[in-house]
């Protein structure tokens, strides 16, 4: 079978997998899981960046999709008026203090000769900054907290269109990126997985406990849509007339449509950034990119900036994850801060890349969509599989109890046997690099 062939019939049983799920189980629950696939491909491009083209090890990827959600937030939510006239003026004041300190003391140890006194200069720089921010930010998080913590509790966001916020939550990650990679990009790469990873912890931490920023664990709810309400189309006189039309009622027809409308925006972002990964990869930067990953001592001896050029590619590839992020949190409309897992945010990803192909952008896009169709499925699955499995049982039988209990684990049971089946048969992936 030819390798185009192949491909093609891979991305068919794909589409076909979630069609049948239209026809058997909801044309709304085919439409979720089409819609989490398209996100989870971008996500699982902008890994594929890092490491199919670099080899950057980055198990942080919970961080980049959680700023894509705050720029979300930031950019989207109208602003609280009243927060911002009881402290926001002063929160600002502490964090452009707590941002010129850090300069101050990095400009000191720059220019700066080595000694004691610049050694004393940088401890007086940090230490009395350390406590004019806290003098000015900490009353300003306390008076906007206390504005009505129970609806808002924070400054809110700039009240721009939605769609603004997906690029600005690439350029969030892509500058969250750019310090990381500053500080860790010289480390080896399990060392640089470790510091991705306590990275991210950070900013989830952050996330969930700075209530001014974005309301904690208390969560941001309502954020605008780039699409219309289903309220708003079932007072439409032409959709609910077209929905008549066709025989469907209007309240599941309005899902239905939205759904769709996400579909193709989403599409249209991931149609989008796959061409522009392939013209990068097929590009004299893609190959010069392949030849670093391969031998890092070769690239230097032929005058290439290593260091450089894994920075360039890891922001490149972490703006793509935060836009990916903003996504999905336009899609849910609400930011939980709480649900930022490492399993589902980093770990699946790196599942997706792998089963599908690392260093291929269309194996990558397959990862996505077969591996989150897997991991939506796996589990009612496994329940039905159970109670056919445990059917001869009595009822009461603890070894039944005990089984119906453990079809929650088939996700991670499943998860793990797709990756060690395709490591075993497929080591490069469904879809190899060429």
């Amino acid at each position: 079978m030819s390798e185009p062939l192949k491909n093609t019939l891979l991305f068919v049983l794909v589409a076909g997998l979630i069609l049948l799920t239209g026809f058997v189980q909801s044309w709304s629950t085919a439409l979720l899981i089409l819609n989490m696939g398209l996100i989870s491909a971008v996500m699982s491009l902008g890994v594929n960046l890092q490491w199919g083209y670099a080899g950057l090890f980055n198990v942080g990827v919970m961080g980049f999709v959680a700023l894509g959600g705050l720029a979300a937030v930031l950019v989207a939510m109208p602003p609280t008026v009243d927060a911002w006239a009881a402290g926001g003026m002063r929160v600002m004041a502490g964090l452009i203090i707590g941002a010129a300190v850090i300069v101050a003391a990095a400009m000191t140890l720059r220019f700066l000769p080595r000694s004691r006194w610049r050694t004393l200069a940088v401890l007086v720089i940090l230490v009395g900054g350390f406590f004019l921010y806290r003098g000015v930010f900490d009353p300003g998080v306390e008076a906007v907290e206390d504005v009505n913590p129970a609806g808002t509790g924070y400054l809110g966001g700039l009240g721009l269109p939605v769609l603004v916020a997906w690029p600005v939550g690439g350029l969030l990650a892509a500058g969250a990126a750019w310090i990381i990679g500053k500080a860790a990009l010289g480390l080896r790469s399990d060392y640089l997985a470790i510091a991705t990873l306590g990275i991210a912890e950070i900013i989830l931490a952050i996330l969930k406990n700075e209530d001014w920023l974005s309301r904690g664990v208390k969560n941001v709810s309502g954020i605008p849509r780039p699409v219309p309400y289903e309220v708003e189309l079932q007072e439409t006189a032409w959709f609910v007339e077209g929905a008549q039309r066709i025989g469907v009622d209007p309240v599941t027809a309005s899902s239905l449509y939205i759904k769709v409308a996400y579909a193709g925006l989403f599409a249209v972002v991931l149609i989008i950034l796959l061409g522009l990964a392939q013209l990068a990869l097929n590009s004299p930067w893609g190959r010069m990119m392949r030849a670093i990953r391969d031998n890092e001592t070769a690239a230097e001896a032929m005058g290439k900036n290593v260091t450089r050029r894994h920075l360039q590619v890891f922001v490149l590839g972490s703006a793509v994850v935060g836009m990916a992020g903003a996504m999905m949190t336009t899609l849910d409309g609400q930011l939980i801060p709480t649900a930022y897992q490492p399993l589902r945010f980093t770990f699946l990803i790196w599942v997706m890349v792998i089963v599908g192909g690392s260093g291929n952008n269309l194996g990558a896009v397959l990862g996505g969509f077969l591996v989150w169709f897997l991991w939506v499925q796996v589990e009612p699955i496994g329940h039905w599989l159970m109670q056919v499995v445990t059917a001869p049982l009595a009822e009461g039988s603890a070894l039944k109890a005990h089984l119906l209990e453990s079809a929650a684990h088939m996700r991670l049971f499943t998860m793990g046997l797709v990756l060690l089946l395709v490591l075993r048969f497929s080591p490069r992936g469904l879809i190899p690099e060429k």
